[in-house]
């Protein structure tokens, strides 16, 4: 019961409630950024996304922690979980200083994301953390995508972006040192395919 209440927590904090981060936000040393209107427009677009992939990052960590009877492992997600807060609270506020919205279909991601997490986390710990592994390795690759789109004047998202690219790259290794399987080529291609559906989505709504 106590682990289904944190996880209802944990939808209500990520949907509702502004995130805390505990590490401060990125920043690039002396870069000021100034943007025209199509620029910001075009970052707020990206940064949604970015934004949608940490709902969605707090939900699987979220289930998989919940699913898990491995209590070291429990404590893996749920630490991954918290990190992610930051990369969801950084987000959230960039999106505001480029006068953006996120996401209104967040819940139905983080329902979606939820979902996928509980099922990978009945398929036993190692598939969980091959899931996390290759979770991980494509929005890091998407994020290095994000770099190379966002407006070379945009300072801001792109030290937040570059700071989450590492993080998620480091997340991807933790959870191959945990004992991760690797994951069949069709399961891979179907986890990108849920992805450009998402991302394309949210680029938009």
């Amino acid at each position: 019961m106590d682990s289904l209440l944190n996880a209802a927590d944990s939808a209500l904090r990520t949907l509702f409630a502004t995130p805390r981060a505990v590490l401060a936000c990125p920043t690039l040393a002396d870069q000021t950024t100034q943007l025209d209107g199509s620029e910001s427009r075009a970052a707020a677009a990206l940064m949604r996304v970015n934004h949608v992939g940490e709902v969605c990052a707090q939900a699987l960590y979220t289930a998989q922690a919940l699913t898990t009877r491995n209590p070291a492992l429990r404590a893996h997600f749920t630490r991954a979980c918290k990190e992610e807060t930051d990369h969801l609270a950084w987000t959230e506020q960039r999106l505001k200083e480029l006068n953006a919205r996120p996401s209104l279909l967040n819940p139905l991601w983080y329902a979606g994301a939820f979902g996928l997490g509980l099922l990978a986390g009945r398929l036993g710990d190692a598939v969980s953390l091959g899931f996390v592994v290759e979770t991980e390795v494509q929005v890091g690759d998407h994020l290095q995508s994000h770099l190379d789109k966002l407006p070379q004047g945009d300072h801001a998202s792109r030290a937040i972006v570059a700071q989450m690219r590492d993080d998620e790259l480091r997340h991807a290794q933790d959870a191959q040192d945990a004992g991760a399987m690797k994951l069949p080529t069709p399961v891979k291609e179907l986890m990108r395919a849920a992805a450009r559906v998402m991302t394309t989505v949210a680029h938009h709504i």
